[in-house]
């Protein structure tokens, strides 16, 4: 007994010595508790070369089986791959999917009638990343391949006047994707007036990371990280992150979808970003933006109804709670634009240039909708906004009229200087991926909330403001690459966990034993 316990605490003081090398393998020993091999050993296939279920060559990127992808294998989209009408893919845990970087942008697309079962776990996430990716936290491109794309059939906002202008429409109701350049059907989202189906169901994805995406297919069109086009309330989202994404990081268009655990880290465009009448939910919600030049990100949240102003319905009328977004001193937290409506509430967003601001270009706009509360915002917190806390545009601050900031001190909202335990200051390094600066998204204490939100299944009763309650242990710990990159302090990964794999199993004793008569300095 005695000399286990010498062992015992033998290996737990080399696995403090050597904790330094966890971010580093966490992604290379990707899904190895769940039976994976590591990613290095892992022969490659190229999704476009899978035959049919008839043999024949699956030329034209379309599925044309019900396809499994396993985490033996590293596959690979070497051009855009179509989920038809009536197909499904399955995706395994520990799973990774590169997109190679090519001139019209490899994707894997869901087409309307399609779904993907997606269903990663906190041990082992499923990994849609860039070819190069060497998996272990150093790369820092972005745009190096599409993203993925979800199509549906639940109603969205789109008429006439969007039909071959900015709006990529084809017909009242109907759309083809950003990031496409041709309108044919298998790029196209939405039903015509009459025949759409709210309740559209797309699949499931859990515990999905996707990186370096975003890539440009033409003037003002990249893709998203996940881009959600009339996706139905039928389809769950949840425990989802997009990084590195050259474009946002999800933007929804249309839909009923609703959206939990939702992260993106160092896009260079807006992280939630909503238009064309997207009536779902959304909670527990992170931004995180970088200070590296073309790795920097626009606004928190960009909140549209429409693009071409027409005051189309439905009205974009989500209802959003507990998110938290970190700036770069720029922008603005909540970009409120073209009549959108909707409600946020019990949100924190810091070191933005401006807090909330209304567009009161039109009438009506989402400055009118503020003011009549059909678009609300409620019960949120906006540090180091300084006077720009609340604005109205064209005019800036000199936009405000009588009462407007009453009202918005009078809906709960608060805009201190700080806030503590809070620390919004973060410092990314690229090349070479390292944090110099961690950020905490965590106030301590935390930010009380009186506000009650809907008892509707989806929204867990809170009583803080945020993405993440003080003294607990956040929804990023074991899976996010938050932790691999160690980004930030308010993880609590298990100590004895030393290849990161978000277990504690005899992979974590051979690395330790790997470490003795080295030098630790």
């Amino acid at each position: 007994m005695k000399k286990h316990k010498t062992i015992s605490k033998l290996v737990a003081t080399a696995a403090v010595a050597v904790a330094s090398i966890a971010p580093g393998l966490a992604q290379t020993n990707l899904g190895i508790s769940c039976g994976c091999p590591l990613v290095a050993s892992r022969p490659t296939k190229d999704l476009a070369l899978l035959a049919d279920a008839s043999g024949n060559p699956n030329l034209d990127g379309n599925i044309l089986k019900n396809l499994v992808l396993t985490c033996d294998t590293t596959w690979i989209l070497s051009k855009k791959i179509y989920v038809p009408d009536g197909m499904s893919i399955t995706i395994k845990p520990g799973t990774l999917i590169r997109g190679n970087d090519v001139t019209d942008a490899t994707a894997l697309i869901v087409t309307k009638g399609g779904k993907i079962f997606a269903e990663g776990t906190p041990k082992c996430p499923i990994v849609f990343t860039a070819a190069l990716d060497p998996m272990d936290g150093t790369y820092c491109e972005q745009g190096k391949w599409g993203g993925v794309v979800l199509l549906g059939k639940a109603k969205n906002n789109l008429t006439a006047a969007n039909v071959g202008g900015a709006g990529f429409g084809v017909a009242p109701g109907i759309g083809f994707i950003e990031g496409f350049t041709a309108a044919e059907a298998r790029n196209q989202y939405g039903m015509a007036p009459g025949s759409e189906d709210d309740n559209d169901n797309s699949g499931v994805m859990h515990y999905v990371s996707i990186r370096h995406a975003g890539d440009v297919v033409g003037p003002n069109n990249e893709l998203n990280g996940l881009s959600l086009g009339s996706v139905g309330r039928g389809t769950t989202l949840d425990h989802i992150e997009v990084l590195y994404n050259f474009d946002d990081g999800f933007e929804f268009f249309g839909g009923t979808v609703d959206l939990k655990y939702a992260t993106v880290m160092y896009s260079a465009d807006d992280s939630f970003d909503w238009d064309q009448g997207w009536r779902g939910r959304g909670q527990f919600w992170l931004t995180v933006q970088s200070n590296v030049a073309g790795h920097a990100g626009d606004n928190g949240f960009e909140c549209d109804n429409d693009d071409q102003s027409t005051n189309a319905t439905p009205f974009s009328n989500p209802i959003i709670s507990n998110a938290t977004c970190l700036g770069n001193g720029g922008d603005v937290g909540i970009e409120a634009k073209e009549a959108t409506r909707g409600s946020i509430y019990n949100s924190v967003f810091a070191n933005f240039g401006a807090g909330l601001n209304l567009a009161k270009v039109r009438t009506p706009d989402a400055y009118n909708n503020w003011i009549g509360t059909t678009f609300n915002v409620k019960n949120c917190t906006f540090v180091a906004a300084g006077t720009n806390t609340l604005t109205v545009n064209p005019g800036g601050a000199g936009g405000l009229v009588a009462g407007d900031a009453a009202k918005f001190t009078a809906d709960g909202n608060t805009g201190p200087a700080t806030v503590a335990g809070l620390d919004f200051t973060f410092s990314l390094n690229c090349p070479g991926g390292t944090v110099g600066d961690k950020y905490n998204a965590v106030p301590n204490p935390a930010l009380g909330s009186v506000f009650s939100l809907p008892l509707d299944g989806f929204f867990t009763p809170v009583d803080y403001r945020g993405a993440f309650k003080s003294g607990e242990k956040s929804w990023m710990s074991d899976w996010a690459f938050a932790q691999m990159q160690n980004a930030t302090v308010n993880l609590l990964p298990c100590p004895t966990d030393v290849t990161g794999d978000g277990t504690t199993s005899q992979s974590d004793l051979n690395a330790v034993l790997g470490q003795f008569g080295s030098n630790c300095q």
